[in-house]
């Protein structure tokens, strides 16, 4: 008898100490899976940054007074290759889909651009890293929603703050990304030198 009051108090040790084994390694692979999502996410925003010079330099020529867009892009791209967190390359690359989407704009209207083959080509390859993009971040958010869910829940969330597990930010689309942009393309005239 003398043994089982011993054995009951050492198996409930036994097994929460292996109940927060597999909590610490749920909540380690779950954060692993959030890294390795987001650069999943980060190689799709190179593949569409490779592509952008590309689209901006076939477009240049027939529309050299839409610079302020092309230095919007050249900006945002900047900003991106120069971001430190997750939280500012979500902003750097919002500011790119609305410098891109603006160039989009722009493209519209210029017919002969319609019809020249390289923009086509760039267009659909832009296509492609957008819908790739897209696919990449509704993962990424998946995989944030369920470490939270995991680090949230009691009783793992007491775990959670003694481990020094915190909740990990979502993706979201930037500030205004729900309009659409509008450009002017109405030409001002320069002004006559004074004589």
């Amino acid at each position: 008898m003398k043994h089982l009051f011993w054995i009951i108090p050492l198996a409930l040790i036994v097994l929460i100490g292996l109940w927060v084994w597999g909590f610490y390694n749920g909540v380690i692979t779950l954060s692993e899976g959030v890294d390795t999502q987001w650069a999943q996410v980060e190689t799709d925003y190179q593949r569409r940054f490779d592509l952008i010079p590309n689209l901006v330099n076939s477009v240049k020529g027939a529309m050299a007074q839409e610079q302020k867009v092309f230095g919007d892009i050249a900006e945002a791209r900047t900003r991106y290759s120069g971001a430190q967190s997750i939280d500012q390359k979500a902003e750097a690359a919002g500011q790119v889909e609305s410098a891109l989407s603006r160039l989009l704009v722009v493209m519209e209207n210029y017919p002969e651009l319609k019809s020249n083959q390289n923009v086509k080509d760039l267009m659909v390859s832009l296509e492609g890293s957008e819908n790739r993009i897209s696919v990449q971040r509704i993962r990424f958010n998946d995989l944030v929603r369920e470490y939270n869910l995991k680090i949230k829940r009691f009783p793992g969330n007491v775990l959670a703050s003694m481990f020094g597990f915190e909740v990990r930010k979502f993706f979201e689309a930037a500030e205004g990304a729900e309009k659409a942009p509008t450009v002017n393309l109405e030409l001002t005239p320069t002004p006559a030198p004074a004589q």
